[in-house]
């Protein structure tokens, strides 16, 4: 197994992964802000001895979100200010074989009962994390077997990596 390169992007995506997985499944989606842990001392110092040390870290910061929509759709309307210097989400899908794609029907709300009620889904946790740079990290982790293996890599999830990229490029 290839480990992933360390970076403080890595460290917070996987931070924002633990955190949501301690709290167990069938969650809605989650939105943290990334911001520079000694920015974050800086302006608020009695959280100090919370955060890291590291001078290079960052923190997430979760966000409100309104759960009677989709999240890829809140975030078309998100626009980070410059304090932010990137962003993470958190969702739960289901995933299906190449092979089952065949069967589905066209309608989308047939279509997630028919993904909901097919025998080779798998349920699965989808964390991205961007930054301004253009860096990413991903990660994924099955709800079956119970003691998955977290899988990580830069572009796992390039969907949700570019929705949240969107996020940190909009025009003024």
């Amino acid at each position: 197994m290839q480990l992933m390169p360390d970076s403080p992007l890595r460290r917070a995506a996987l931070e924002v992964e633990a955190h949501v997985a301690a709290e167990g499944w069938d969650q809605s989606p989650r939105l943290f802000a990334l911001v520079p842990t000694a920015d974050l001392i800086a302006h608020e110092p009695a959280l100090a001895d919370q955060l890291s040390s590291d001078p290079d870290g960052i923190t997430p910061v979760e966000q409100e979100l309104d759960h009677s929509r989709e999240l890829e759709d809140l975030l078309t309307e998100i626009e980070w200010p410059e304090a932010v210097i990137g962003c993470a989400a958190v969702i739960e899908r289901i995933m299906l074989p190449p092979e089952a794609e065949e069967s589905l029907p066209d309608d989308p709300e047939a279509l997630v009962a028919a993904a909901a009620a097919h025998p080779d889904r798998q349920e699965v946790r989808l964390v991205a994390a961007v930054v301004r740079d253009g860096q990413s990290h991903s990660a994924v982790r099955a709800r079956e077997p119970l003691e998955a293996e977290l899988l990580e890599g830069p572009d796992l999830v390039p969907g949700l990596i570019e929705h949240l990229r969107s996020t940190l490029t909009a025009a003024p």
